[in-house]
């Protein structure tokens, strides 16, 4: 529908900016990093999502397209709706988020208010292969260390219903099979999965 606006700021509240936009003052909520960019009187250009309800029409503004696409991809996982997926990229950047997801890294994605540890692996297992390029780090995976993998599986499996013990023991079998470089995070957790579902 309003894909972005361009026009110039007559009013900025602590969540929403208001563009003139040939003469219609288009209210945008955007998050407090996008509204820290913005200048009342002066002209600016948002990448938008409109959201529609039975009772309302809400338009929700990103500095930049990058922003606004990950704003529309969190909302296809189940339990999160646009508040919430705007409140992730308040805490967030795009590249965190992607690598926080690609990397099952709860813990950086319980740091938004909203999100619990089971809402935070809901989000990796439904977008991590959905989730789109991430900035890969020096050693090949993405953005992450050989050495931290084994902690975020274990964490991750336990999120997911297992025990600890079930999980070191997972964590361990896959160490055993890894040689050379060590692949991304989710491929492991995925090779930990497969092998705790034979277990159980």
């Amino acid at each position: 529908m309003i894909a972005s606006v361009r026009g110039t700021v007559t009013a900025t509240g602590p969540d929403h900016a208001v563009v003139e936009v040939g003469g219609i003052g288009l209210a945008v909520q955007c998050a407090p990093g996008t509204l820290a960019e913005l200048r009342v009187g002066q002209p600016a250009r948002l990448a938008t999502s409109l959201v529609v309800r039975e009772d309302s029409l809400t338009l929700y503004g990103f500095a930049d397209d990058d922003a606004k696409q990950l704003f529309e991809l969190l909302q296809t996982a189940s339990g999160v709706g646009p508040r919430l997926a705007q409140a992730v990229l308040a805490v967030h950047t795009p590249d965190a988020v992607r690598k926080a997801i690609a990397n099952a890294d709860t813990a950086a994605l319980t740091r938004v208010p909203g999100i619990g540890k089971k809402g935070a692996e809901r989000l990796v297992l439904e977008l991590r292969d959905r989730i789109g390029p991430v900035p890969i780090g020096p050693d090949g995976a993405a953005g992450v260390t050989g050495g931290a993998w084994p902690e975020q599986v274990r964490q991750a499996l336990v999120g997911l219903g297992w025990t600890s013990a079930q999980a070191e023991q997972a964590v361990a079998a896959v160490a055993e099979t890894v040689d050379g470089e060590t692949p991304p995070v989710p491929v492991l957790l995925k090779q930990a999965i497969r092998l705790l579902g034979r277990t159980r």
